[in-house]
């Protein structure tokens, strides 16, 4: 097969840290047009990166060059117009994520994947680290035994991405942490627990820091502040979810609270052990002749870093030498997932997902 043609839709800083690194690396792919609504910051992506075309409507981008995949890494409110788009166009489809910002449009992007036949894939880098990979083959060993309950999160002090501007404009994104770092943390506790479906969630969500641009996080330059602009989003969640085989997942996201450091973090507890991942290390916790024991796995150094690691494995799948570890229906039960917390924050009740 020859060189996957790709054209990229949204050149901003999900792009050029993570994305671009990734599909540039890459021995079977050609990067042939970028696109994005401010033709200066495409231009721009495009002479460093070597690209010779640019667009601003994606639509004019798909119409005129022969595209084997588009990745997505516009707002998020535009991933489904965007994708179901493509896909309409028999164009394979990698998505920043998530998936869409609300369950109807995740869904019709699920559909246009089965009809089109072609392959729908959304970010889920936090499956591709050394630690993770290792876990889950930790897990399906058995080692673990029946794995009934655990908790996971993304917490930050203070940092909030792009202050006033999309990350913190519902119509734009969907919502605040819970959307954006919640799908990380809740789609990783959940794949490693086996995939069980989530029945039911109940979830509170809080705005309290719209008015503070006090930043100790490097993760306040996502997206670009807009001083005096929008802030009706949430900028701490916290939920409880209950799965089908009566596991249950406690879960907290915040770009700012009073807290002492930051965390990103998922814990498991299972009959014959346990884990915990926080901030990349990992410890296993288990008992062993009668005694009670702590684990520390000890990794190698990764160059590779694992949103590259996720593109990479979107490459191998097209080229047929490898299988999609997540699948369209998975993002579809995400995107149910955050909406109903979203809801139950709004109504202080339990959301089941198992009723019509």
């Amino acid at each position: 097969m020859s060189a996957l043609k790709v054209g990229i839709v949204g050149t901003g800083k999900i792009f050029t840290h993570s994305h671009a690194p990734a599909w540039m690396s890459h021995p079977d792919v050609e990067v042939v047009a970028l696109c994005d609504i401010y033709k200066p910051a495409a231009e721009e992506h495009a002479r460093r990166l070597g690209v010779s075309r640019v667009y601003v409507d994606y639509v004019d981008m798909m119409e005129q060059e022969r595209l084997d995949a588009i990745d997505i890494c516009s707002p998020n409110v535009y991933h489904s117009e965007v994708a179901i788009a493509a896909l309409e166009q028999g164009i394979h489809v990698f998505c920043e994520k998530p998936d869409a910002v609300n369950p109807v449009e995740a869904q019709k992007m699920a559909d246009a994947a089965q009809t089109s036949g072609k392959l729908l894939m959304v970010m889920r880098n936090n499956r591709f680290t050394p630690q993770t990979e290792f876990l889950k083959r930790y897990v399906e060993s058995g080692a673990m035994g029946d794995i009934y309950t655990g908790r996971t999160g993304w917490v930050r002090r203070r940092g909030i991405p792009g202050h006033g501007g999309w990350f913190t404009t519902k119509a734009l994104s969907g919502g605040g942490p819970l959307i954006d770092l919640g799908v990380h943390m809740i789609d990783l506790a959940i794949w490693l627990m086996g995939n069980p479906r989530p029945v039911a969630v109940s979830g509170a969500a809080y705005t309290k820091f719209a008015d503070s641009a006090l930043s100790d996080s490097a993760d306040s330059s996502f997206g670009t502040a807009q001083q005096g602009g929008i802030f009706d989003v949430e900028d701490l969640a916290t939920g409880f979810i209950r799965f089908d085989n009566g596991a249950t997942l406690q879960i907290e996201f915040s770009w700012a609270a009073n807290i002492e450091e930051g965390l990103k973090y998922v814990e498991l507890r299972g009959t014959q052990a346990g884990c915990s991942l926080k901030n990349g290390e990992l410890k296993l916790m288990t008992e062993i002749d009668g005694v009670l024991c702590d684990i520390v796995p000890r990794f190698g150094k990764d160059e590779r870093q694992p949103h590259w690691r996720n593109i990479h494995h979107f490459i191998e799948c097209l080229m047929g030498r490898d299988e999609p570890t997540n699948h369209p229906e998975g993002g579809v039960d995400m995107i149910r997932i955050l909406s109903a917390i979203y809801e139950s924050a709004r109504t202080g009740a339990e959301v089941r997902l198992d009723r019509p």
